[in-house]
């Protein structure tokens, strides 16, 4: 399966984007397709031996619409075309409204009611108006023509159509009055003509798209600052020779020198040198890191105080800030689920608008004999009525609201994600590597026969170092300050079982390593390790257990430290309503300890990794919760897929981040609180837009269709309407940018 970025031209409205998804997902190999009218992009997932994207792009331009290929970073940070549209859609703007200025002039007195000589009377001429204002309608709003033509050509109508027809009623009749006035004055009717009102709706629907792709733009600007980020040129050392290179050409193991205040132009490893370094642009950390031969470096970051150099490890495309890129892209592009209401509003949309309209005329004409009323009021309902507003107010916000996010170093997968954070009731900690540092250290390493401690510690390290467990680590790292020599021994049928230990065999002596509950398990005698044991548990120290030949020698107990940030982290979710679980493969007592340092008053310890899906699972069921996992190892992995939201610390592992919906780059734990806050946040945000796009119309098609006029005499005009229905898409993008004022909440610690 393959996924594709595609550029859609031409997509007026939510309905153009409605047409455009049902038609490819027609095509055999489509496997998901989402497009996001803001950002007027086409995500699509797909079977290469089924289709390709030469025939979903031929599909798409079949509809009436532009496609093209969105691939590179340079194509997202700078577009030329999008420039030249501006300036174009500005140059009709301009003469639009230079138009309008001047029929409105005309037609004022008699709006208003002011004296009809005060213009002069050669500017009555209808045929000069017909003059004036048809460049307005032909070239200033072709787009609308255009769109609406191609729309009906594949039997489906959107907001063009709703423009053509109420502008087109206005503009045609009035030519009719100019060449036949006779006939309407022989029908009694009157000889008004609605130019200025073709032309001033033309010019405030442009307008607005005008200041509404303005600010559509704005709510991009996280993309476009984080590619702004990166490095334009390498320093690099090549055959001896040191010379400065542009980002591109940089290559894998490349040696790239960066001196105090330069970027760092992509990922790699330190190999000379030492540093700090500010990664508050990808972490969103606002201290800086220092930096020693064998860290890591992160492309795009600034370089504080010392010169170092690094091997190049992450070019292009696979570095940690083009990886953050796409993924604040893949969630800007996705639908979040309260978007579905939309959509079904809006697939009935324009075909219950126009059934309207014709009422609304037939009603005016039949019952009220009132022929210009009728037009008046049907060119009201046509004009008014906005399913953009209702099409751009999920995806804005979705945009915004991601991208606030990774400024605060989280990385929010799918506005599915973003949407259902905000719903949750219960947060599950893993323990160790999410509350703790996740680097254990060996305490202390008690035997039976001091004699035999190095001799023992040797067999055990040796086992261990077949172990990826990050308490073998620990065992391998404290075996090394004593300098033994364990690389020398042989180890045979090495074996790891999942939660319990691991097992090998050094000439021909059994060397057994784990939990006590495997010991038990294994029926060794442990009594004479039992009260150290206790007492190192109760210090929430963990204990691993050394058996040679199926007897006890030895024990090593390892601490891991709590991360400075877990406590005040689990304050902050509590003060958001939050119950918090913390989940671990530690025994209980150890589990339990920690648990109490950071006020945890529920624990399941002695969990196995297959057993971390259940307990999720058990929470989800039995309490009818909305259940947050929280982990960084592999082992979390399955847990966090099964999670409503799965959360990954960044510092964690690969499977554990592509696991999850949700990843604190900087791992620290307050970022979880943030998650929800902005998750909160953004969703009262598209509450607050739905709202406004469907009051909007709910209230203001009824007015345009006269329904105060009998009564109260009170009628709008189909300018009114018209700026109107330019505007509230104007204000659903405004109300979502304001979400680029989120700030984290203040907690009380």
């Amino acid at each position: 399966m393959k996924k594709q970025d595609l550029q859609v031209e031409g997509m007026e409205c939510s309905a153009c984007t409605l047409a455009i998804e049902k038609a490819v997902k027609k095509i055999s190999g489509i496997e998901e397709c989402n497009i996001n009218f803001a950002l007027k992009r086409i995500t699509i997932l797909y079977y290469p031996y089924q289709t390709s994207v030469k025939e979903i792009i031929s599909t798409i331009k079949n509809l009436g619409y532009g496609a093209y290929i969105l691939d590179t970073q340079k194509n997202r940070l700078v577009n030329n075309g999008q420039l030249k549209k501006h300036y174009y859609l500005f140059s009709k703007v301009v003469l639009g409204s230079v138009v309008s200025l001047i029929l409105v002039f005309i037609s004022l007195p008699e709006m208003i009611g002011l004296p009809i000589h005060l213009i002069p009377d050669y500017l009555y001429n209808p045929k000069l108006q017909l003059i004036l204002s048809s460049p307005v309608v032909f070239w200033c709003g072709e787009s609308f023509y255009r769109g609406a033509f191609k729309s009906l050509s594949q039997a489906t109508t959107n907001m063009n159509t709703l423009v053509t027809m109420g502008t087109g009623t206005a503009f045609f009749y009035s030519v009719f009055i100019t060449f036949f006035p006779d006939i309407l004055i022989s029908h009694g009717l009157t000889t008004n003509v609605y130019y200025e009102v073709s032309v001033v709706i033309i010019t405030l629907i442009l307008l607005g798209k005008l200041l509404e792709n303005n600010a559509r733009e704005k709510t991009t600007e996280t993309i476009k600052n984080l590619i702004g980020l990166q490095a334009k040129t390498a320093r690099v050392i090549r055959n001896n020779i040191t010379q400065d290179i542009v980002i591109d050409d940089v290559l894998i193991n490349d040696i790239v020198i960066v001196r105090p205040g330069e970027k760092i132009p992509v990922d790699g490893k330190v190999v000379e040198g030492k540093s700090t370094i500010d990664e508050s642009m990808v972490t969103g950390e606002s201290l800086p890191v220092e930096k020693i031969v064998g860290d890591q470096v992160i492309g795009a970051t600034i370089n504080k105080t010392g010169s170092f150099k690094f091997q190049a490890q992450k070019i292009g495309k696979d570095t940690v800030l083009s990886q953050i890129i796409e993924l604040v892209e893949d969630a800007q592009s996705s639908k979040a689920p309260i978007q579905k209401i939309a959509d079904i509003v809006i697939s009935v949309f324009v075909p219950i608008v126009i059934g309207i309209g014709i009422i609304t005329f037939s009603v005016w004409l039949i019952f009220f004999n009132n022929l210009s009323l009728a037009i008046v009021t049907t060119i009201n309902v046509l004009i008014i009525a906005c399913p953009c507003a209702l099409g751009l107010a999920t995806p804005t916000s979705i945009i915004v609201g991601t991208g606030k996010g990774a400024e605060h170093g989280i990385l929010i997968k799918g506005a599915d994600s973003l949407e259902l954070a905000h719903k949750l009731q219960i947060i599950v900690l893993d323990k160790t590597g999410t509350i703790t540092e996740g680097h254990p250290k060996v305490t202390d390493y008690i035997v039976s026969d001091d004699e035999n401690s190095l001799n023992y510690l040797m067999l055990a390290t040796a086992v261990e170092k077949y172990s990826e467990h990050p308490l073998s680590e620990a065992i391998i790292n404290y075996a090394n300050s004593f300098e033994i020599n364990y690389d020398l021994l042989n180890v045979e049928n090495f074996e790891a079982v999942t939660g319990l230990g691991v097992q090998g065999e050094i000439n021909q002596n059994l060397v057994q390593i784990g939990t006590q509950h495997w010991m038990e398990e294994l029926e060794v005698n442990i009594s004479n390790f039992s009260n150290q044991a206790n007492i190192l548990k109760k210090q929430a120290k963990t204990v691993v257990w050394i058996a040679i030949n199926g007897k006890m020698k030895g024990l090593f107990a390892i601490s891991d430290t709590i991360k400075p940030s877990s406590i005040e982290a689990i304050k902050y979710l509590k003060q958001l309503g939050l119950q918090i679980i913390m989940l671990s493969g530690d025994n209980l007592q150890t589990a339990e300890a920690v648990a109490t340092e950071v006020s945890i008053y529920k624990t399941f310890a002695q969990v196995l990794p297959n057993e971390k899906v259940e307990k999720i699972r058990e929470l989800q069921q039995s309490l009818k919760k909305v259940v947050g996992m929280v982990g960084d190892g592999i082992n979390d992995a399955p847990a966090l897929a099964q999670a409503d939201v799965g959360i990954a610390v960044g510092t964690g592992t690969d499977i554990a981040i592509s696991a999850s919906d949700i990843t604190l780059i900087s791992g620290d734990l307050r970022k979880i609180a943030v998650a929800i806050q902005l998750s909160r946040a953004t969703m009262n945000n598209i509450r607050q837009n739905l709202f406004f796009a469907f009051i909007y119309n709910i209230i203001g098609i009824p007015i345009a269709a006269g329904i105060l006029y009998p009564s109260y005499g009170i009628l709008l005009n189909p300018m009114i309407a018209g700026a109107a229905m330019a505007f509230s898409s104007l204000s659903v993008v405004s109300n979502s940018l304001r979400l680029r004022n989120f700030r984290q909440k203040k907690f009380f610690i």
